[in-house]
């Protein structure tokens, strides 16, 4: 109803207006809450009158409150009345209704709809009319009064139930408003925790964060996981919004220890790096620490932690019953922070060639992605020049252009090895553009007299056998994917 001169049949008016159930929450609660609906400003709730909050539905009931009340008048430069044009021919094709400002609007042939409820407005404007225009004012009026909005209220005090309902209403599309809720929950005049996070995520926009609706559900995580235990977002709410606000630097430290372990570890210094960003909550969990206090990383920790990180990407582990994997990382990575026998990395997991053979270059997918990560621990080298590759600027916003074949595709397809396809794992590696050029689509026997002089080297950064050089796809493939395989079995501290 807001901007733009608008236009739709009564029917999808209606379809609109009523596409499925508001849903509201009656509560004795008292939340700090907007009182602003649209562009008006709405007085304070009479006192003992029952409140209703919305939890699904906040953007149809601003439009049907906009359309049809009478009593308040807008604030909003771009909201305009809705009118039914009546000299408009009525098709299922066109168009009946306008959202028009007030210079567009013409009294020979437009009529406010916020007249229809208004008994006494509505008698004035079509007192002078003929039967035939006012039959036709009526019968419209009449679909609108008949018009039922089905709308579903539950009644509770319990906030965690109310969140429950957030976050499942959420995954059909509305992030902000579980953080909302817990914002009206956790808030004082000096802590106002969307803001915190929104402060939080300005911070670490070098780590890949962007904004509060593109992020939210993480960061929720994360703070439900070190301040009650749970990966569910729901569990904040049992807690005293006090103790939000008192424990919120344990939240900053682990996501911010989390993301420099992350970097300074395993050379991934972006969120968008990681095979699955929920890896980023037990690792928050062990980096909490009270605010101007940090946790040191034993040895035997680090080990453990690194075990686990890569066990949970080549396993899969987060691909299903993902809340339940998180929930025993959790408790587990909590022990491990504490010095106490924490079984965090015993994940069951092998690793075969295969892993490199059958999966294809993708560049969004986990595999693909667990890949690169496997191919950054080997501190790779530029092809060209020989250097070392600058891993935090290929990785801080990578794409598929960073990542090139080994034997070309070119090549492959006029020698004839078109078998097996040249976009699998095993044929890739870091390679810049630039030196990617340089290399053209020849065979490796001949862009060979292209490279660096420290030949054996590169190769060697990048899990690459010698075999490169014999021009055979297929005995390379089998020969790199087996190297590769050996070296993420390595890093999972899985025996040979």
């Amino acid at each position: 109803m807001g901007t733009g001169s608008c236009g739709f049949s009564r029917r999808q008016y209606l379809q609109r207006l009523s596409f499925r159930s508001l849903l509201f929450w009656r509560t004795s609660e008292r939340l700090r809450t907007e009182k602003k609906l649209g562009p008006f400003n709405l007085p304070d709730p009479q006192a003992d009158f029952p409140i209703d909050y919305v939890l699904d539905g906040q953007q149809r009931v601003t439009s049907i409150f906009g359309v049809f009340q009478t009593e308040l008048k807008g604030n909003s430069e771009t909201w305009k009345d809705v009118f039914f044009d009546y000299q408009q021919v009525a098709d299922v094709q066109e168009t009946q209704f306008f959202a028009l400002s007030p210079e567009e609007v013409n009294s020979d042939r437009h009529f406010p709809l916020r007249a229809i409820f208004n008994t006494t407005e509505y008698r004035r404007l079509t007192r002078s009319m003929n039967d035939e225009l006012a039959l036709k004012i009526d019968a419209m009026q009449t679909v609108f009064r008949e018009a039922r909005i089905p709308v579903q209220t539950f009644r509770t005090d319990e906030k965690e139930k109310v969140a429950i309902i957030f976050e499942r209403i959420n995954r059909q599309g509305v992030p902000l408003d579980t953080l909302q809720l817990l914002s009206a929950w956790t808030w004082s005049e000096d802590f106002q925790l969307q803001a915190e996070f929104e402060d939080l995520i300005s911070e670490l926009s070098d780590y890949g964060f962007t904004e509060l609706s593109n992020d939210i559900s993480l960061l929720l995580r994360c703070t439900a996981a070190i301040l009650t235990g749970s990966s569910r977002p729901e569990s904040l709410v049992k807690l005293n919004g006090a103790a939000v606000r008192e424990r919120f630097g344990e939240v900053i430290n682990g996501i911010r220890g989390a993301l420099d372990f992350l970097e300074n570890t395993f050379h991934l210094p972006s969120i968008s790096a990681l095979p699955f960003e929920n890896a980023l909550i037990p690792l928050a969990v062990f980096f909490a620490a009270p605010t101007n206090t940090e946790v040191a990383v034993s040895d035997q920790q680090r080990h453990i932690l690194s075990n686990w990180f890569w066990r949970s990407a080549f396993s899969g582990r987060y691909s299903a019953g993902v809340l339940r994997h998180l929930d025993i990382d959790i408790v587990e990575a909590k022990k491990l922070r504490e010095g106490n026998t924490s079984r965090l990395a015993e994940i069951v997991v092998s690793v075969s060639s295969d892993f490199f053979t059958t999966n294809r270059f993708l560049i969004g997918s986990v595999n693909t992605k667990t890949f690169i990560a496997l191919l950054a621990q080997n501190s790779p080298m530029n092809f060209i020049s020989g250097t070392p590759i600058n891993l935090r600027q290929k990785l801080q916003l990578y794409n598929r252009k960073e990542f090139h074949h080994l034997m070309p595709k070119a090549f492959l397809a006029t020698s004839g090895q078109t078998a097996k396809s040249e976009n699998l794992l095993a044929n890739f590696c870091f390679i810049a553009r630039s030196d990617n050029r340089a290399l053209g689509g020849d065979r490796p026997s001949i862009y060979r007299g292209k490279m660096a002089a420290n030949i054996d080297a590169i190769l060697q950064s990048h899990l690459c056998p010698n075999a490169l050089f014999d021009d055979n796809y297929e005995a390379f493939l089998a020969l790199r994917a087996e190297a590769l395989a050996h070296k993420a079995r390595e890093l999972c501290g899985i025996n040979p």
